[in-house]
């Protein structure tokens, strides 16, 4: 799988905030540096998560994926980054495109502030702030992917 700043690539792309109960999905084209949020894929199981994912590549024909890598602070890998990177693994095997993985440390952060931003701090809307919250961080890996490639 290649690195951030291995070339920067031609096409729409994919990106995946990668959770145990829901995978954000973000949309985006390098050549304008944007990139969008998707209805999450809430599937559990792992032939559930890959069939909804396929459709996604069905429809969205993209030429390559990006993983978020969940990190300590500090950055050293835990049971939730080997999952995502295992993850990242099948995505390429099934679909036989190249998957970078980003670093994601403070994407949550920063999700979960645009979403207070856009629904509130609201209890009611905490349902759908949290799916809203999975795609944002998928739309700020992807975008911080764009940013790695264009340096």
């Amino acid at each position: 799988m290649p690195e951030p700043g291995a070339g920067k690539p031609s096409g729409t792309v994919l990106a995946f905030d990668f959770g145990l109960q829901r995978v954000g999905v973000a949309v985006g084209e390098p050549e304008l540096g944007t990139a969008h949020p998707l209805p999450v894929v809430a599937a559990q199981d792992s032939p559930g998560r890959l069939t909804a994912i396929e459709r996604l590549v069905k429809e969205w024909n993209p030429a390559q994926l990006v993983v978020g890598r969940p990190l300590d602070e500090d950055g050293a890998p835990h049971e939730l980054t080997r999952r995502a990177e295992r993850f990242a693994r099948q995505l390429n095997g099934r679909f036989h495109l190249p998957v970078a993985l980003v670093d994601e440390r403070y994407s949550s952060v920063e999700a979960e502030s645009r979403v207070r931003a856009a629904y509130g701090s609201r209890r009611t809307a905490s349902l759908s702030r949290g799916k809203a919250l999975d795609s944002q961080a998928a739309q700020l890996v992807l975008e911080q992917y764009f940013n790695e490639q264009a340096a």
